[in-house]
């Protein structure tokens, strides 16, 4: 082990491949979906240009330290926000905490990977019509993903899934754990996560830091930076640029795209032919991308005949509970994320909404929580919150959100960014469901708390959103959206999509696994298109 350790230490070098090379595919944004498709199509003998707007962090580099790592690695280019949800109040020019650098936002996820159930991939067959909600039933089933669940699944090395242990319980997932056993849950564990508890594919255990969300310097959970990007690169058909940020896909007047306009590390436009295009940058700057390259072939958007681009903007329904107990409960030792109730990530409408949520232990430090647990509050009871601290147990709710054609990504042209294009804006209004469905987890992680003797419990509105999903999803018609069952743009053959931008509804489940299972199944239809000379 110690062998296959240090060999995955050592990253091998980049490929060179021309910007006039027409036969490469080109992947913009190195996260779950584009670093995932990247590994999958160099291991079929595909040769990868993969652009990364952010730039190459290596681990040593990684500061735990929370304000610091977010200014290290987030994306902090601006944004504007509008619509009625509490963070465009809250954090105005940050409606999304992702980011920007190789590896996407895999380097800062907490690692949760349950997979979506078979009713979540049919929403407007089971939830039936729903005012306000623009539900579709997704072109691919459970079935159909199960393979590359499977699959990915055993990439990630996911606890509690094909063998692998499970993640010791820690004091937040103790407190959690016995109060879902109080009120009556009886599914919690302390996975599935994508964090090692025993030495695992290159990466060593878990050492119990609580630093997943800065970058995780040990290794242990996994991340395209730590595991795919450097198997891709060792195929020696990976050329990464990092420091390059996409600004344009073009295409011939046939409408076929022919390559991707990017701003290298120094300031200067380039062009990078190709063969097939696959955008992967986020649901926010995945859209916006698209959008920046309308003309007069695509005078709405690359690829939006449909009008749907950049419409049907998801962030799962969120919110944390803070539960202050009379003795010390230390939640930051451990992993961030250490376990979950799946309980109420069932349809049940007796609950008074549709769709289910998950209930997640969340650790955050002190500067984060002074930041986050009541966004512009002060005084006693607010210092009180933070006085507690070691006192503390919190959790957090996710579940599905209803898409909705109004929550949308636009470009707002009258605020630029620091190439002088305009910047996304982020509409978002809480469906009824979503709230309803929030106060009902607000209700339970109380009950749950009070059940072990909690002394308070504070309820924590959503944080700058993690969980961006649709806005380019999935439809089995073109009219319905934007990409079909593979992925591929319904507009233009030889352009896919590889985030959780096509994901027709958010479901309860976290989307890291679901993306980068989709990602195994798209690579494979890729390379088949190509050998077949289809794209």
């Amino acid at each position: 082990m110690t062998a296959e350790l240090n060999s995955a230490a050592a990253e091998p070098a980049s490929a060179h491949f021309d910007q006039d090379d027409a036969d490469v595919v080109v992947i913009v944004g190195s996260g779950a979906g584009g670093g995932t498709l990247a590994h999958e199509l160099t291991g079929k003998g595909v040769k990868v240009v993969l652009l990364e707007a952010g730039g190459h962090i290596r681990h040593e580099e990684y500061v735990n330290n929370e304000w610091e790592a977010f200014n290290q690695m987030a994306w902090l280019d601006p944004r504007t926000t509008s619509g009625s949800w509490r963070v465009a109040r809250d954090f105005p020019n940050l409606p999304a905490w992702i980011v920007k650098a190789v590896g996407g936002t895999t380097t800062h996820w907490a690692g949760a990977t349950p997979r979506f159930k078979a009713h979540e991939f049919k929403a407007r067959t089971t939830y039936g019509r729903i005012d306000g909600a623009n539900l579709l039933d997704w072109p691919v089933s459970l079935a159909d993903l199960e393979p590359y669940y499977e699959r990915a699944e055993k990439k990630i090395g996911t606890t509690h899934r094909h063998g692998r242990p499970a993640m010791p319980a820690n004091n937040n997932y103790k407190v959690l754990a016995a109060g879902a056993d109080r009120i009556g849950y009886r599914h919690y564990a302390t996975g599935p996560y994508g964090t090692n508890a025993e030495p695992y594919d290159g990466r060593p255990a878990s050492i119990q830091d609580g630093f997943n969300f800065q970058g995780d310097k040990n290794k242990s959970k996994w991340s395209t930076l730590v595991s795919e990007i450097p198997k891709a690169l060792g195929t020696g058909k990976l050329d990464l640029r990092p420091d390059s940020q996409a600004v344009q896909i073009t295409h011939t007047s046939e409408g076929r795209v022919d390559g991707v306009l990017y701003v290298d590390a120094d300031g200067n436009l380039q062009r990078q032919k190709a063969r097939v295009v696959a955008v992967a940058g986020n649901s926010i700057e995945t859209a916006r991308l698209l959008l920046l390259s309308g003309s007069p072939l695509f005078p709405d958007g690359l690829a939006n005949s449909s009008g749907q681009l950049g419409r049907n903007y998801m962030r799962h329904t969120t919110g944390s509970v803070y539960a202050k107990f009379d003795r010390p409960v230390h939640m930051y030792r451990g992993e961030t994320m250490a376990g979950l109730v799946a309980d109420e990530s069932r349809h049940d409408v007796d609950r008074g909404f549709s769709g289910g949520y998950y209930l997640e232990t969340v650790a955050l430090g002190p500067a984060f929580l002074a930041s986050f647990i009541d966004p512009g509050a002060w005084g006693p009871g607010f210092a009180s919150l933070l006085d507690d601290y070691e006192n503390t147990a919190g959790l957090w709710i996710v579940g599905e959100d209803m898409p909705q054609e109004t929550n949308r990504i636009t470009l707002n042209t009258s605020v630029t960014d620091r190439l002088g294009l305009p910047v996304p804006n982020v509409h978002f209004d809480d469906h009824t469901n979503d709230t309803a469905m929030r106060n009902h987890g607000y209700q339970q992680a109380s009950l749950l708390y009070e059940a072990v003797g909690a002394l308070s419990s504070h309820h924590t509105p959503p944080y700058p959103s993690t969980h961006n999903l649709g806005t380019a999803r999935m439809s089995e018609r073109p009219e319905d959206g934007v990409v079909n069952r593979f992925g591929q743009a319904h507009d233009v053959k030889n352009l896919f999509v590889s985030d959780g931008s096509q994901f027709t509804t958010g479901a309860a489940a976290n989307p890291t696994l679901t993306i980068v299972a989709l990602a195994i199944r798209q690579a494979e239809y890729i390379a088949q298109q190509l050998a077949a000379a289809a794209i």
